[in-house]
């Protein structure tokens, strides 16, 4: 009698003990649901992305990352070409214009992690590793000009490191902007792309530049007469096999005048493909021929 008595206590304890594991385990699912980041929707993918690093370290890292769509107008490093010279830092890459004394084109990639609380570093000042002999525009050029010194790679894109925040403000990464340009559209649109990285959750590709002369500040640096921007969304740590004819592109084509500190930037939306007929550069060029001509001929529609 006494062992069927133990014997029905010790099956009633086991039950018991298998549901409160059965409970704990359904529980702990649950919370995991209830917690867990939304999963992201991967099914406008074509291919499995590649996948880029988190940190840029170094400059060989910055080359591969900040040219992943490609070298624009085929910029060199080895000083050749004094008006299409290749500089590469951990913040952007670029193509600088040593006759004009500004930059062609600057290519960046914007990352939620690239968001912070660094504070603007304002230190404006020559490029000192421009080869000798070459034009060093300072600061002061720009003085009395009316003209604003205008950021290509812009300094809020680069808040959570202070030596790349320093690196937008060196004078290669820089071109004579009105007022109503620098601080109106153009910067509505830098601050729009940047919550599209905090709140879509998405790395940016951007190539923005110059083209045209409107007339020259001191020592013969010249005023654009408009600035462009291209901006491609990836998947985080997406790179161009990310990219299919549903990517989201952004271009833009800004006048550079007086008048338009009310106007939306996306009054000046264009197409890749008619900015690069006004630039003569290639700006997609890693993308296969079939996908370049389908992203470069779309206009901003979201």
């Amino acid at each position: 009698m006494r062992r069927r008595r133990f014997k029905t206590g010790t099956l009633a304890f086991g039950a018991l003990a298998l549901i409160a594991v059965a409970c704990g385990w359904v529980g702990q699912r649950f919370y995991r649901n209830e917690n867990s980041p939304p999963i992201e929707n991967t099914s406008y993918r074509t291919s499995p992305p590649g996948k880029m690093p988190t940190r840029i370290t170094d400059v060989d890292v910055a080359r591969r990352v900040y040219l992943a769509f490609g070298n624009p107008s085929s910029a060199s490093a080895d000083g050749s070409d004094r008006n299409n010279y290749l500089i590469v830092n951990t913040a952007y890459a670029e193509s600088y214009n040593n006759s004009l004394g500004r930059p062609n084109w600057v290519a960046w990639r914007l990352a939620e992690s690239d968001i912070g609380g660094e504070e603007r570093s304002n230190d404006f000042r020559p490029n000192e590793e421009l080869p000798y002999g070459w034009k060093h525009v300072l600061p002061s050029d720009y003085t009395g000009s009316g003209y604003d010194r205008g950021h290509i790679c812009p300094s809020g894109d680069r808040t959570t490191d202070p030596e790349q925040n320093s690196l937008t403000f060196l004078m290669t990464n820089i071109a004579p902007q009105t007022p109503d340009l620098n601080r109106y559209p153009w910067e509505k649109l830098e601050t729009y792309a940047r919550g599209l990285a905090k709140r879509g959750h998405v790395d940016l590709y951007i190539i923005a530049g110059v083209y045209g002369i409107a007339g020259k500040l001191k020592r013969g640096v010249s005023i654009p007469t408009n600035f462009w921007k291209v901006i491609i969304a990836v998947p985080q740590g997406g790179d161009p096999s990310s990219v299919n004819s549903r990517t989201h592109v952004i271009a833009v084509d800004m006048p550079n005048v007086s008048g338009i500190a009310e106007d939306s930037w996306r009054k000046y939306t264009t197409t890749v493909r008619a900015i690069e007929q006004k630039t003569g550069y290639d700006l997609l060029s890693a993308l296969p021929r079939e996908l370049q001509d389908d992203l470069e001929t779309k206009a901003e529609t979201n």
